[in-house]
């Protein structure tokens, strides 16, 4: 499969999860504190959100970043395995960054693996915000600059951190080359 085809248009997924939940962008908006003008921007791909702007938006939709980004075709299949060709990709330009699922996404899993991919330069997002869930990361290459709260760490390869839920965090790129995060969250109850 090319990287093409298994890259998820991200404003198509967030107008599908609209859809299905009868949610309208005013009210996307107002749940994410993002304005109406830039979800539109973003579901007709005229804008970029940051990964951290996506969890957000997965937030508000009720469903994890690895739901969010699992194609339509894919929920619900119990297969275990992902091969690295087939992998469902997320990119966002603004964050200099691509998010791979390393898992089928949603159902009944308790655990969701992500690799996170930060160009140099890269950040998840502007500022520190809090996430649903408890997170887990592992640097597997690269130098990050990870923010909890006012607290800044720099981390290198095999470095690791757990996150607690609502914990605001920054990813970012501190160094000169790509740098790859190992993240599995844990998934939040509904």
């Amino acid at each position: 499969m090319s990287p093409v085809a298994r890259e998820r248009t991200v404003g198509d997924r967030i107008r599908e999860l609209r859809a299905v939940r009868g949610i309208s962008i005013r009210k996307l908006a107002t749940r994410t504190d993002f304005s109406a003008s830039f979800i539109s921007q973003v579901e007709n791909g005229q804008a970029s959100p940051s990964i951290g702007s996506l969890e957000r938006l997965a937030d508000a939709l009720g469903v994890t970043l690895g739901e969010f980004f699992a194609p339509a075709e894919h929920r619900g299949v119990q297969s275990l395995i992902v091969k690295a060709g087939s992998r469902q990709q997320l990119t966002s330009s603004w964050s200099n960054a691509q998010v791979d699922a390393l898992a089928p996404m949603g159902g009944d899993r308790r655990l969701e693996p992500v690799l996170m991919t930060l160009e140099p330069g890269g950040r998840s997002g502007s500022r520190p915000h809090p996430h649903l869930m408890e997170e887990f990361a592992y640097v597997i290459e690269g130098e990050v600059r990870l923010t909890l709260g006012d607290e800044q760490h720099l981390l290198g390869a095999g470095d690791a951190a757990t996150i607690p839920a609502e914990q605001a965090r920054v990813w970012e790129n501190a160094g000169g080359a790509p740098a790859r995060i190992l993240v599995v969250a844990s998934r939040f109850p509904r």
